[in-house]
């Protein structure tokens, strides 16, 4: 669209100058430091949600698709580990998140 002019983010601005015209306009104020708005800190999960996630892990154990990765992994087959996770999960980054998750817990794994 012609004429669309997008505005920075506060950070990018430069400072008005107390001038009523000119790039930097407008009357010089203080930029006030406001708590974040709780949308912020959307997808990021709580301490006690981690831990009920967790605990199912451990009761509930692997489905089998994971196991399929899991030993998949094992083998050092991790290209075909990453096609099995996407055609389950349905998007690269979500097959590429869970072969990690499941890379991690096999670490954990080996460590015990």
């Amino acid at each position: 669209a012609q004429g669309v002019r997008r505005q920075g983010s506060p950070s990018d601005r430069m400072v008005a100058t107390g001038i009523a015209v000119g790039l930097n306009k407008g009357h010089i104020t203080t930029r006030r430091e406001l708590p974040l708005a709780p949308a912020r800190r959307k997808g990021f999960a709580g301490k006690r949600v981690k831990f009920v996630r967790d605990i199912i892990r451990e009761v509930a154990g692997l489905a089998p698709y994971e196991k399929r990765v899991t030993e998949l992994l094992k083998v050092g087959k991790d290209k075909r580990a990453l096609k099995v996770a996407k055609k389950k999960l349905g998007t690269h980054l979500r097959g590429k998140r869970k072969r990690e998750e499941l890379a991690n817990l096999m670490r954990k794994m080996a460590k015990k």
